[in-house]
């Protein structure tokens, strides 16, 4: 195992009003758009020119010292965040880039079905659609409403020719939340595996990998991590590693990698099989940094927050004569809410005018809230979509 000090999770006694101030573009926009990207936060930019300051005063020099302790440091931090411990956390470019390396794996011959919702992100069905002259068949759950999708509806799916089950914790069009322990229950329960889609969900609800029973997890710095583009990170259960061989891989998966052997591939006998060539350092600098921000408040303080702004957010729409698209209330959803409009796109440009910043997926507008936001905010959305109402 690899040995590494995990972040303590601490719930800040720090101000929601403390924490805004860090994210400068609050001075300008209502920024209700973490579910796409989020906000800049100055510890962030501190800890890129940090990285920049290394590589300008160290050159190569810095990857035998604090960059390579950086990339441990940040595997640890994920790990914390997700009940997983560092030897099996895995950083790779991108959520693309971590599916590929576990859809590598599989041969689908014995087990071709690979099932997946239709409410997913292109990314995860794309993985394996991809794999079809190699075996592979997606079978796709429908979801009855465009929301989510009933457990009931995978246990229909999932059979014996099934191997993996591969699809969201959070819906990424609708905020809908999955009950991922209870896929595990079913995907093991006919002996496959379950992988999940967390882009959504990691850093806005509590997420426990060990207790959920997943095999496989992806998440990034992106969105509500906090870290921008560039870096993005899985999770693979300790006790599949030995036996998962991932035909896309680079020299960061070789267990001594710096021995430089270019005849035999001996994968690390830790989830760093499933990584490929050279991270972006200045990417996992900021990964690390976004994800300070959530295990200092606490992932459960952040939640709750969340369920408060998200409901005056609701509210605010109702009062305007929009229809939100939920599934039950607040609880049933991470903080995304969306709304049917005539042309998404036009409305974003409109508020983006006013400086609001939201965001659109076809046929709807797309909010979403976070611990920075205030209840301004979301008065000053609904301030500028009142002047857009026919």
């Amino acid at each position: 195992m690899t040995e590494a000090v995990r972040p303590r999770p601490v719930t800040s006694p720090r101000s929601w009003r403390a924490y805004r101030d860090e994210f400068a573009i609050f001075e300008r926009h209502a920024y209700l758009n973490t579910c796409s990207l989020g906000a800049l936060g100055a510890r962030v930019r501190a800890a890129v020119e940090r990285f920049l300051g290394l590589w300008n005063e160290w050159g190569a020099s810095a990857w035998y010292g604090p960059w390579w302790a950086e990339l441990d440091a940040l595997r640890a931090s994920v790990a914390g965040l997700l009940g997983a411990d560092p030897d099996e956390v895995a950083l790779a470019p991108s959520i693309s880039g971590a599916l590929a390396a576990v859809a590598s794996c599989f041969e689908y011959r014995a087990r071709p079905r690979v099932v997946v919702a239709d409410v997913d992100f292109p990314t995860v069905p794309y993985q394996w659609l991809a794999r079809a002259e190699r075996g592979a068949h997606v079978e796709f759950v429908r979801s009855p409403d465009g929301l989510g999708v009933p457990i009931e509806a995978f246990e229909q799916a999932i059979d014996e020719r099934t191997a993996l089950v591969a699809t969201s914790h959070v819906y990424f069009q609708s905020g809908a939340v999955q009950d991922i322990a209870a896929l595990a229950r079913l995907a093991h329960a006919r002996g496959a595996y379950l992988l999940v889609d967390a882009y959504q969900s990691v850093g806005q609800l509590p997420v426990d990998v060990h207790a959920a029973d997943a095999d496989f997890l992806v998440t990034g710095g992106l969105k509500w991590l906090l870290g921008g583009p560039g870096v993005a990170y899985l999770y693979a259960r300790r006790a599949l590693l030995q036996a998962l061989r991932p035909a896309v891989s680079g020299w960061f998966a070789h267990r001594d990698q710096f021995a430089f052997d270019t005849r035999h591939l001996e994968y690390a006998d830790t989830a760093r099989r499933f990584e490929a060539g050279t991270p972006s350092v200045a990417a996992v600098y900021a990964g690390r940094a976004g994800l300070e921000y959530v295990h200092e408040i606490g992932v459960d303080r952040i939640r709750a927050r969340q369920i408060e702004l998200t409901a005056a957010l609701v509210d605010g729409l109702r009062s305007l004569g929009l229809r939100p698209r939920l599934r039950g209330d607040q609880t049933a959803h991470a903080g995304i809410v969306t709304v049917p409009v005539e042309d998404p796109s036009a409305v974003v440009a409109a508020l983006r005018r006013d400086g609001v910043i939201i965001d659109s997926r076809p046929g709807v507008i797309r909010l979403s809230t976070y611990f920075y936001n205030t209840d301004e905010d979301i008065d000053r959305a609904m301030a500028s979509l009142r002047t857009q109402m026919p």
